[in-house]
């Protein structure tokens, strides 16, 4: 059963007094209990996604059409004194980099305990208890200690970690995390990883992944999206998206990933970037940089296309 489900999104960004679509008629569902991955390089459309979600977007940016439902309620519609109590409670966000998300003049204790007493009818003690509960769940070590502390005195991954206690704090139905383990170095990205599942799969919670990196889908993700330019190009299982890709720009970046047959040969890379928002290209947006283009590529945003049950791509090259 869906938890979330985005129906052809389009959000746009006022620039230079021109509307830029940043993200164009998106559209995925996040079921119940399962890890939902969106992956792209940067500019694609990924966090804005997952910022229209919440309705956290820039004042330039405005949603134009579609609808976003979650439990069955179109968030799109509801005011912003609803949206509050969403936040946070049903609905938790882990942004990129802790230290800029998190407060450097209040200890992690009571930034936990804040989250937990903006939505529930508990005392400072019964907040405190399950700050301590939440901060050794998440492998805080001392945390009857460690919660007096601030930002500034945790390592990169513990920051990261009082991240997920806060988003844990209410009990959510969906935790957005926005590339949350790109800024930490390998062995705590695992670590950090490894707590994802773990909790996801205690607490029966969705969680809608973020990132660039296939390397981190491959560890974590049932269900995966590839975005280029603010379209989706390709959905499917996890399976289906690394044994039998459809979409060259798929192909492409599983192509980019290091091998260990590579250690003689040169890696290989998609020549040139994600277009701007302001000069894309007509027809396909990948047709620049795609080996397989064809004129009808130039003309033509090509359709979703089913191969099998739930694996869908946008490619011309399915006529």
């Amino acid at each position: 059963m869906d938890l979330l489900l985005v129906q052809d999104l389009r959000v746009g960004f006022f620039i230079e007094e021109r509307l830029a679509i940043a993200v164009r008629d998106v559209s995925f569902s996040v079921k119940r209990g399962e890890i939902f991955c969106i992956v792209g390089e940067s500019g694609c459309g990924k966090t804005v996604t997952s910022l229209s979600i919440l309705r956290l977007i820039p004042p330039n940016g405005r949603i134009i059409k579609g609808s976003i439902l979650f439990k069955g309620k179109d968030l799109t519609k509801l005011s912003e004194e609803q949206m509050r109590n969403i936040r946070g409670k049903e609905i938790s966000m882990i942004f990129q980099e802790p230290l800029t998300s998190l407060n450097p003049v209040f200890t992690i204790g009571s930034q936990i305990t804040e989250a937990i007493m903006v939505h529930e009818d508990v005392t400072k003690k019964e907040a405190t208890d399950r700050c301590v509960t939440l901060l050794k769940e998440v492998g805080i070590p001392e945390p009857e200690k460690r919660l007096h502390d601030y930002p500034h005195q945790l390592s990169g991954g513990q920051r990261q970690r009082v991240m997920i206690a806060i988003a844990l704090a209410c009990n959510p139905s969906l935790i957005i995390a926005d590339e949350p383990t790109t800024a930490l170095d390998v062995t705590v990205q695992a670590q950090i990883l490894s707590l994802f599942k773990e909790l996801q799969e205690k607490y029966k919670i969705s969680l809608l992944y973020i990132t660039h990196d296939l390397s981190v889908v491959a560890q974590i993700a049932d269900r995966v999206c590839v975005m280029y330019s603010g379209i989706i190009v390709e959905e499917g299982d996890v399976e289906d998206i690394f044994y039998n890709p459809a979409h060259p720009y798929t192909k492409g970046l599983l192509e980019s990933l290091p091998k260990r047959s590579y250690r003689k040969k040169k890696l290989k890379s998609i020549p040139g970037s994600v277009p701007d928002l302001l000069s894309r290209p007509e027809g396909c947006p990948f047709h620049p940089r795609c080996p397989l283009v064809k004129e009808l590529c130039k003309e033509k945003i090509p359709d979703f296309k089913e191969l099998k049950n739930g694996h869908r791509v946008r490619c011309n090259l399915l006529e």
